[in-house]
């Protein structure tokens, strides 16, 4: 069971961070806008929507990933002096009550909205029209691929329950732990 969590975390931040090379794609293309704006005096009228639909499939396509990585916001400030099992039975609670329904609407009226776009080929409203409905199949994809962590996170909570313990995951990058860095500082200044 470890092992298949853990695959779904390497899937999860293995997508994350594929499509989190679309900010050096988004980079570009607004430098080639502003440049071709203010320098060349010729304004692309398809950019913004380019741009918008770029910085939505790098929002939708990091949740997961997030997810994956316990990086979504929560109330710390409590949550953090409760013993591993009563974190885990607020979790499976939340997860349960909140999560799952939405995020099955999600990807529920996500494929809808989908169909519908790619039935009429749908297109934005500009002189230079593009293509929306794939766009709008991020979202189905966005909400299965963040609904497959959201079952693995409960898996986990059960586990915590049974065990005392969260079960291990995936690492990546970590956030700067203030206590470590003031231990570092420390240990530096004693050996001098």
């Amino acid at each position: 069971m470890k092992q298949l969590l853990l695959a779904v975390d390497r899937l999860s931040t293995w997508i994350g961070q594929a499509f989190a090379w679309l900010i050096v794609a988004l980079t570009l293309l607004i430098s080639w806008e502003v440049f071709s704006r203010y320098l060349l005096n010729a304004p692309h009228d398809w950019n913004l929507d380019a741009q918008l639909m770029g910085y939505g499939t790098l929002f939708m396509m990091a949740g997961a990933y997030t997810l994956a990585k316990s990086g979504h916001v929560r109330g710390d400030v409590l949550y953090g002096f409760f013993q591993p099992r009563t974190q885990a039975a607020i979790d499976l609670a939340l997860y349960l009550l909140f999560f799952l329904p939405g995020i099955v609407a999600l990807t529920w009226a996500g494929w809808t909205f989908f169909q519908d776009a790619l039935a009429i080929r749908e297109s934005t409203f500009s002189a230079t029209p593009l293509p929306v409905y794939p766009f709008k199949a991020v979202i189905p994809l966005a909400g299965g691929l963040l609904l497959l962590q959201g079952l693995v996170e409960i898996v986990r909570c059960v586990q915590c329950l049974q065990a005392g313990e969260w079960p291990s995951r995936e690492q990546d990058v970590e956030e700067v732990d203030v206590d470590k860095l003031k231990q570092m500082v420390h240990a530096d200044g004693a050996a001098r």
